[in-house]
C-alpha cells in the first residue's frame, strides 16, 4: 500500500470505530457540562457508588438519596439491548 493511500473500511468497521470513541466523548461532554453549570453558579446532581448527591458551586455535597449501586461491565463487553 502506498504511503498516502487510505484504507477503505466496511460499514461494520466504521460503526465499531465510532462505538469505541463514545465512552471517551460522552465522559468529556458530561464533565464539561458539569463544570460549566457549576461555574454559572448552579447546582448539579451526580451519582457516586449508589448515592445521589447535590453538588453546589462551592464544592459542598449534600446526600439526597441512596440507590442501587451501578452494575460494572468490563470494557469491551457486548451488551444486547432488548
Amino acid at each position: 500500500m502506498k504511503k498516502n493511500q487510505k484504507t477503505v473500511s466496511t460499514p461494520d468497521e466504521s460503526i465499531a470505530e465510532l462505538e469505541m470513541t463514545f465512552p471517551t466523548l460522552s465522559g468529556a461532554a458530561f464533565s464539561n457540562a458539569r463544570e460549566e453549570t457549576l461555574a454559572a453558579g448552579q447546582n448539579v446532581v451526580i451519582s457516586v457508588d449508589g448515592v445521589i448527591f447535590e453538588v453546589h458551586p462551592d464544592g459542598t455535597r449534600i446526600e439526597r438519596k441512596r440507590i442501587e449501586p451501578p452494575t460494572y461491565i468490563p470494557v469491551g463487553t457486548k451488551v444486547a439491548i432488548r
